[in-house]
């Protein structure tokens, strides 16, 4: 999907239904707008993070939009197609949970060697407080990424190696509430 072009073809539609949980209208659509806001069809870093700051006026997106980038962008080229737009799109929104979790995993393994450290943790926490600002009130035990991080690795590494493999991740993640209630945040909305 290099090359851009007014609408899907009917190949690529039909590989974008199984791949998606979208319909061919959908699909459609999406594409439509896709190609608006990106006549090339290609979206780079820059443009994505423009983005993520009409969603989040008051913080600062940018890293957290860096970071989801990179995860979107499954080639590693450095802009993302239609198809890894919409593919991260029906994961992220439509995705059943364990299909979210692999997503949210990646996100966190920024270094992509299997296991989310400490200090990869922290940076996606960090980004995170920093895009929401103060829009959000949190307990007195998350009210920084520090004590965040320190309650997840407490709740999840079972082995105390400072990482997480992807199991620990995943049975943590199952258990915490919140972590499951925010991998949900954008069911329904597309």
């Amino acid at each position: 999907m290099g090359k851009s072009q007014s609408k899907l073809s009917p190949e690529q539609l039909a590989e974008l239904q199984k791949t998606t949980k979208f319909d061919k209208k959908e699909l459609q659509q999406w594409y439509k707008g896709f190609l608006k806001d990106c006549p090339s069809g290609q979206l780079d870093k820059q443009d994505f993070g423009k983005i993520y700051k009409q969603f989040f006026p008051f913080g600062d997106p940018s890293q957290f939009a860096d970071y989801v980038f990179n995860v979107f962008d499954e080639n590693k080229n450095g802009t993302i197609d239609f198809k890894e737009f919409i593919c991260a799109l029906s994961v992220t929104s439509r995705g059943v949970l364990d299909e979210k979790l692999k997503w949210a995993f990646q996100l966190y393994d920024i270094d992509g060697d299997g296991f989310i450290t400490y200090d990869e943790m922290l940076q996606i926490v960090r980004s995170i407080y920093k895009m929401t600002g103060q829009m959000v009130p949190l307990p007195p035990d998350e009210d920084t990424p520090e004590k965040r991080v320190d309650k997840i690795f407490r709740g999840m590494d079972r082995d105390r190696d400072a990482r997480l493999t992807y199991d620990e991740f995943v049975e943590g993640s199952k258990r915490d509430p919140t972590i499951v209630k925010a991998l949900s945040l954008y069911d329904g909305l597309v």
